[in-house]
C-alpha cells in the first residue's frame, strides 16, 4: 500500500504540484508545463492509469480512501499520499475536489495528427474552442458514438486541462488526439489541405443557405469523414467553411436556429458515426 500522509502544514513543498498550475495555465499550454496534468475522482484516474499513464502524487479526502478510491490506492503502491478534509483539501487547491481525489500525473508527449488519423474514417476536429466544458463533453460524445480521432485547431484548450479530463469522464485517455500544427496560421489552410491528402472529406457544420441536411446519404457514403465543430457563439470561420467538401446544419424545429456546440456534436456523431 502507497505511504499515506496526513496533511497538517499546507507549506510543504510536496504539495506545491497540486496547486502551481493556474486554471489559465492548464487550459492554454500546448508546451509540457512542468510536464504534469491533474486527474480528478477515483474513476478519472484509473481510466488515466488503464492508459499508461504514469502517477506522481495522489491528494485525496480521508474518508476517500478506505472507499472509493481504495483501487486507486492499491495500483499505485508506491507512489505519496496526501490525505486532508475537504476543507483543507480546498485551500490547497484552490476548488471542492470532484468525489474527493485528484493525481498529479507525468503528461505524455503530444501525438502528431497523421498518426492518430492513420486507421481512422471518422474524426471530429474542433475549431479555436475554449470552453473546457464543451471541449471535455465532445470527446465524452466522441468516444462514446463512434469517432475514431479528435483534432483541435492550435488555439484550442489542452485536452489535459483539469476541468476537459473531468468533464470528459476519462476519454481523452482512451480516444487518440492530436493538435492541427503547432501555429495558428496553419489552419484551416494547411491543416484541411493535410485531411484531404489523408483521403478525408471535410464536412463543416455551420449555418448556410448552401448546407446539406445532416441526414444527406451523401455524408453517410464516404469512406473518410473530418466533422469540423466551431466555438459557440462565433462558429466556423469564413475561411474553413470555404475550403470544406460538406456544410451541413442539424434540421431544426421550432424557430430555434442552432444547438450548444457539445449538443450539436453529439448529434452529429450519432448521425454519422462509423458503425451506423
Amino acid at each position: 500500500m502507497a505511504t499515506i500522509t496526513t496533511v497538517t502544514d499546507l507549506s510543504l513543498p510536496e504539495l506545491e504540484v497540486f496547486s502551481m498550475l493556474t486554471e489559465a495555465q492548464m487550459r492554454r499550454s500546448k508546451e509540457s508545463t512542468n510536464g504534469i496534468f491533474l486527474a480528478e475522482s477515483p474513476k478519472v484516474i484509473e481510466i488515466a492509469l488503464e492508459a499508461g499513464c504514469k502517477p506522481l502524487a495522489i491528494l485525496s479526502e480521508e474518508k476517500v480512501i478506505e472507499r472509493q478510491g481504495r483501487a486507486v490506492l492499491e495500483r499505485c503502491p508506491d507512489t505519496p499520499v496526501y490525505t486532508a478534509d475537504s476543507k483543507l483539501l480546498t485551500e490547497i487547491t484552490g476548488y471542492h475536489l470532484t468525489k474527493g481525489m485528484m493525481c498529479a500525473m507525468k503528461r505524455p508527449a503530444d501525438r502528431y495528427m497523421e498518426e492518430v488519423c492513420q486507421d481512422a474514417r471518422r474524426v471530429v476536429v474542433m475549431e479555436g474552442l475554449t470552453n473546457v466544458t464543451n471541449e471535455g463533453a465532445i470527446f465524452r460524445s466522441a468516444a462514446a458514438l463512434g469517432m475514431d480521432a479528435v483534432l483541435l485547431t492550435p488555439n484550442c484548450c489542452h485536452p489535459l486541462n483539469r476541468r476537459t479530463v473531468r468533464v470528459s469522464m476519462g476519454t481523452v485517455f482512451q480516444l487518440p488526439w492530436a493538435f492541427v500544427g503547432n501555429n495558428p496560421e496553419e489552419w484551416p489552410g494547411i491543416g484541411i489541405a493535410k485531411l484531404h491528402a489523408m483521403g478525408f472529406k471535410t464536412a463543416a457544420m455551420a449555418l448556410s443557405e448552401k448546407a446539406v441536411s445532416l441526414d444527406d446519404p451523401a455524408l453517410k457514403s464516404e469512406e473518410k469523414l473530418a466533422i469540423i465543430m466551431g466555438t459557440e457563439g462565433d462558429g466556423l470561420t469564413e475561411k474553413t467553411i470555404a475550403a470544406c467538401d460538406y456544410v451541413v446544419r442539424i434540421p431544426m424545429r421550432h424557430g430555434v436556429d442552432s444547438l450548444n456546440v457539445a449538443a450539436a456534436a453529439a448529434v452529429a456523431f450519432w448521425e454519422l458515426g462509423k458503425d451506423n
